[in-house]
């Protein structure tokens, strides 16, 4: 940030800086996908696609370029919103390098959840997954906890189906179906799995095999 910033960025005071270092009690980190990211700062970026400025592409002038595709390829398996890929791994990568960068501060693991679209509505009850994009993500949380990651919590996104932001209620994060006609709150088959994980973890297998490490894209 000094070296492209450099004279932009404000100039604190040896007591703010004392007031700052350190100050924080936890990092949360929100992790629903992965991208590829290219770095648009010291090579050209063009992005002709349509969906450059709302989709999967994004390039953002004099900082990068972000995609879910190379070579056509989509780098995980694709979800209700078209930025949010499954690759598991992403979950270890992401918290090895706050892990490395701020000195294995205290993390919470704040959101992460599987977006399904409405067309799935019709069998939301068997929302499957749902189930397994949160076993593998919870075995690459759980494998860099045992690295050695300071992670204290973790929070799925989320509880119910909501209003989502600019996708409204065209995609579904929750563990709960909710009726739009009467509220009922119906639970899928993800709330039971979760509720059985988190009671007796022992029980469910979230191991990672070598199948899962082999089949997954390589990110770069």
């Amino acid at each position: 940030m000094k070296r492209y910033l450099g004279s932009q960025l404000p100039k604190f005071s040896s007591e703010e800086m004392l007031l700052l270092r350190d100050s924080i009690d936890f990092i949360g980190v929100n992790h629903y996908g992965t991208l590829y990211a290219k770095d648009c700062i010291h090579s050209s970026c063009l992005c002709n696609d349509p969906t450059c400025s709302t989709g999967s592409d994004h390039a953002i002038r004099g900082f990068l370029y972000s995609t879910g595709f190379r070579d056509g390829v989509s780098i995980g398996e694709p979800t209700g919103m078209n930025r949010f890929f499954v690759v598991p791994r992403g979950m270890e990568d992401i918290i090895n390098y706050i892990k490395g960068r701020y000195h294995n501060k205290l993390m919470f693991v704040t959101e992460n959840g599987y977006s399904s679209p409405v067309s799935e509505d019709d069998d939301y009850q068997q929302d499957v997954k749902r189930i397994n994009y949160h076993k593998l993500y919870l075995a690459y949380l759980a494998q860099a906890i045992r690295n050695g990651a300071d992670v204290r919590g973790y929070f799925i996104w989320s509880l119910m189906d909501n209003f989502e932001w600019t996708s409204g209620y065209t995609t579904k994060f929750g563990l709960y179906h909710i009726d739009p006609q009467t509220l009922n709150r119906i639970p899928k088959l993800s709330a039971s799995w979760y509720r059985d994980f988190l009671s007796n973890s022992s029980n469910v297998n979230i191991g990672i095999s070598n199948k899962v490490c082999t089949d997954e894209a390589k990110i770069i």
